[in-house]
């Protein structure tokens, strides 16, 4: 549950993968794999955590891999504007829960707003 809520956390506050290529092909590709990696891991620990079946898998891991996308487009486009990248990064986040929503059962959906509960309670003790 730990994993789930850390990995969840990274989603929410992920940074820029450092781009250290020497062209433009490279990085590109790089940063793909690192956001396919990224996905794979948070579904697989999705799925272990909310007990998904191979079908949810498939669509969360489809449906985490546009959110990274989605996310590290908006900090790329909004980087010199914070307000407006809270509010875009808060629109995104609504509609991931959205889809989730969608796709988990109640069970699952209940297990996936605990382990953000954990998740909030965590990171408030930290700071």
């Amino acid at each position: 549950m730990k994993k789930l809520c850390l990995l969840i956390g990274m989603l929410l506050a992920l940074g820029t993968a450092s781009q250290a290529g020497s062209g433009v092909t490279t990085i590109t590709t790089d940063h793909g794999a690192a956001i396919a990696a990224r996905a794979t891991k948070l579904s697989r620990s999705m799925a272990s955590a909310m007990q998904l079946d191979e079908g949810q898998y498939l669509k969360i891991k489809k449906l985490n891999t546009r959110m990274l996308i989605a996310v590290d487009d908006l900090k790329s486009r909004y980087a010199a504007d914070p307000e407006i990248l809270d509010q875009q990064l808060a629109d995104a986040q609504q509609q991931y829960e959205q889809a989730l929503a969608d796709l988990l059962r109640p069970r699952q959906l209940a297990m996936y707003h605990e382990a953000q509960t954990n998740m909030t309670a965590l990171s408030i003790m930290a700071n």
